[in-house]
């Protein structure tokens, strides 16, 4: 498996795989032909169908700028080979000078056919949580320090790095207000959230509160455009840091056990990326706010000093109760239902977390074979629900 620097990267919403994606390919692409002086950008699929909403047309038109983009929103249902494909060329006086075809994958992650990827190194050696948990019992190790062995002691500066983004994502999305941009009218609603506290508030109504709060902050500074951390993807960026944050605040937590809980919920990303997938595109949400609300259970489960095998079952159950949920983004935005789902998928890590707290000795579903069954689903689920914004909550009239 890779670093975990290829999971949890810093970038601007709303989408990993609508924006950082094609601007990571529009960046090379130029690179490439540094003669040119204009480009067409021709997408497909997903790409095609969501673009609008999510922005892809904006990004690719600003990295390229001063430079003319043409951008083509194909309704070709055939002819490429993953639902975020996207044909780019470059013209120098008028004619063609290069072509690409570039996949983005999810995560920002992008592979050019016919070229070899270049990417980060293989730094895990295994590729499944049963060989990782074999691993660690053999050599007595948490899930935190077999990160530490197999990337060495300089993750934590980054992992450091990516907590502060986390932190200040919250902190931006709780101070924003007002609409967000895209015509649905939807106010953003972490400031609200948080202030709203009520006298005779419980623990419980508190927590929820809260960690909605948190989730909201998070998902609208993406929506709007800013800054986040995919953990998976920006789509569901709020899930991961508003658990550890609530957490954190609410316990004392060191940054220190932040940073090892943020390798372990890395681990478990890890994993659904390398034998499934992180992209709504290929598999619906299941694959982003279900990839999200795993690792997040398990990044709890070892902030509270819980075993590998409970580790695995907070990871488990949380994919496997959101297991065929659709990814359909009403007009391509990533706002509804987008926004909500993080913060019911935090909600959720936290109650996956005392199941396995509970009820580890009693499971008999494997986290590797949850996430197996994750992406047959996925590839099984219709391609009208899996962002296209063609099917399901997306194709309904809501309220403006």
């Amino acid at each position: 498996m890779k670093t975990l620097r290829d999971l949890y990267k810093i970038g601007k919403g709303p989408s990993s795989s609508h924006t950082m994606g094609p601007e990571k390919a529009m960046r090379k692409f130029m690179a490439a032909f540094p003669e040119a002086d204009g480009f067409r950008a021709t997408l497909y699929g997903s790409l095609s169908l969501t673009g609008k909403g999510h922005m892809t047309d904006r990004v690719l038109i600003s990295t390229a700028a001063p430079r003319p983009v043409e951008v083509i929103f194909s309704r070709d249902a055939a002819g490429y080979e993953h639902p975020n494909t996207l044909d780019l060329v470059a013209y120098a006086a008028g004619e063609i000078v290069g072509t690409w075809r570039v996949y983005s994958v999810g995560g920002g992650n992008i592979r050019v056919k016919g070229r070899e990827a270049e990417e980060l190194p293989e730094v895990y050696p295994q590729n499944s949580y049963a060989e990782i948990a074999e691993y660690c019992r053999n050599s007595g190790l948490r899930l935190w320090q077999y990160v530490e062995r197999m990337e060495g002691s300089e993750i934590w500066d980054y992992l450091s790095q990516i907590w502060s983004a986390m932190k200040r994502s919250i902190d931006e999305g709780l101070r924003a207000s007002g609409e967000l941009a895209g015509g649905l009218g939807t106010q953003r609603k972490a400031g609200y959230l948080f202030r709203q506290r009520h006298l005779d508030e419980s623990a419980e109504t508190r927590e929820n509160r809260i960690v909605c709060a948190y989730a909201f902050a998070a998902s609208e500074q993406n929506a709007g455009g800013g800054e986040v951390v995919t953990a998976p993807t920006c789509g569901s960026c709020g899930v991961v840091p508003s658990v550890l944050l609530y957490e954190q605040n609410k316990k004392g937590f060191s940054d220190e056990e932040i940073l090892r809980a943020l390798a372990a919920g890395g681990v478990i990303g890890n994993l659904i990326k390398t034998n499934a997938s992180i992209s709504g595109a290929e598999c619906g949400c299941q694959a982003e706010i279900g990839s999200a609300c795993s690792m997040a259970s398990a990044a709890l489960a070892e902030l509270f000093g819980m075993e590998l095998d409970q580790i695995e079952y907070a990871a488990e159950i949380a994919i496997e109760h959101h297991l065929g949920l659709t990814c359909d983004p009403i007009a391509g935005l990533v706002q509804i239902p987008c926004i909500e789902r993080n913060a019911v998928a935090a909600m959720r890590a936290i109650n996956a977390l005392s199941l396995a707290n509970f009820l580890t000795s009693t499971r008999k579903i494997s986290f590797d074979l949850i996430v197996d069954t994750m992406y047959e689903t996925g590839r099984d689920i219709s391609r009208i629900y899996r962002e296209t914004a063609e099917g399901g909550l997306a194709k309904k009239n809501v309220k403006q």
